[in-house]
């Protein structure tokens, strides 16, 4: 396949026939920023207007009747706003197209967002954890009247901000973050009925941080599966249910005129978008473009990968994979 010589990074002019590899990178009118829809960044802002409005009044409700659940949830809604609005501002951008600096778009920031949202919910838990440990030692009175209806205004709330949310694409990990933020709202209210409710009939006001607690730890929970999510983003890890160690030996057994495939790299650039780079090495006689218009069909078809770029290897040269440092025993040119 005769290619026109093209200027290299360093400006000079070079043939892949010199290199003995020839890229597939076959995307006409093709951009590496996957697509945001404004249905997510207008769910997202729903949601932040009603947190934000209630969390007030929670606040307001939470100082009036001296309840540590009122006033915990208060805090969770309080970084459930900060969290969407974090989210909003990420699709904001993120619809923003690609340039030569940033040729992926803007996505990376919805991943950003939603690791700010995952530390935000560990440092809740602390201070909850703090206060609660406080008022248990040293109880504080609890007017049940007014706790007891704000929780419940709440609760509405809450429901009614998670089934906007639904309405967005809840493969996106701020999308997913924030209903996991909402969730965790949507239990502290239950729990500060409950608390209300135990209080007005017992009097026993331990009830109040003793639930906040158990509520803290279902929000470290989900802290915990947001953060892991997100860094594994960041850190450019192959993306959960991809088996990338199996990858070269389905594409040669499944796509006609692939005989090896090496130098696998897959990652995601932002939620729900993953991507791969590879070297394929063709049987006898095999046609390239037919081949790697196959091979990356069946990357969509089956790993659900839109984005690939694929170099042919014709194996005139041996040339290992510069980003990858292997441990002591181990072969170079296989799929990492």
């Amino acid at each position: 396949m005769t290619r026109q010589p093209q200027a290299g990074p360093n400006g000079h002019r070079h043939d892949d026939h010199d290199h003995g590899h020839e890229h597939g990178h076959e995307h006409e009118h093709h951009s590496h920023a996957p697509t945001v829809t404004a249905g997510n960044e207008r769910v997202v802002l729903i949601g932040f207007v009603l947190t934000f409005g209630f969390m007030i009044a929670e606040v307001i409700g939470g100082l009036l009747s001296g309840s540590l659940a009122l006033i915990a949830d208060a805090g969770h809604m309080l970084t459930d706003s900060v969290a969407l609005a974090l989210a909003w501002a990420g699709f904001r951008f993120g619809r923003r197209p690609s340039d030569r600096k940033r040729t992926f778009g803007y996505m990376r920031l919805e991943v950003l967002a939603g690791f700010i949202n995952a530390v935000s919910l560990f440092a809740l838990v602390a201070w909850i954890a703090w206060e609660a440990v406080g008022r248990f030692l040293d109880p504080h009175p609890i007017l049940t009247g007014p706790m007891l209806a704000v929780a419940v205004v709440g609760l509405v709330v809450n429901i009614i901000v998670f089934l906007v949310l639904r309405q967005g694409d809840s493969e996106h990990v701020n999308i997913r973050g924030a209903m996991l933020h909402v969730l965790g709202d949507l239990l502290g209210s239950v729990a500060a009925i409950i608390a209300a409710i135990a209080i007005y009939l017992t009097g026993w006001t331990p009830i109040d941080p003793i639930l906040s607690v158990l509520i803290s730890l279902l929000i470290l929970r989900s802290a915990w599966s947001l953060l892991k999510n997100s860094l594994q983003i960041l850190i450019e890890g192959a993306p959960t249910g991809i088996d990338v160690a199996g990858m070269p030996q389905a594409l040669t057994d499944a796509v006609p005129g692939v005989a090896g495939v090496d130098h696998v790299h897959v990652w995601s650039i932002t939620s729900g978008r993953p991507a791969a780079t590879m070297e394929v090495k063709l049987t006898p006689g095999a046609d390239p473009r037919e081949t790697l218009r196959a091979v990356k069909v069946a990357l969509n078809d089956t790993y659900g990968i839109g984005h690939s770029t694929i170099e042919i290897d014709f194996g005139d040269k041996n040339r290992d994979c510069s980003l990858v440092t292997n441990r002591p025993g181990e072969r170079k040119g296989h799929a990492h």
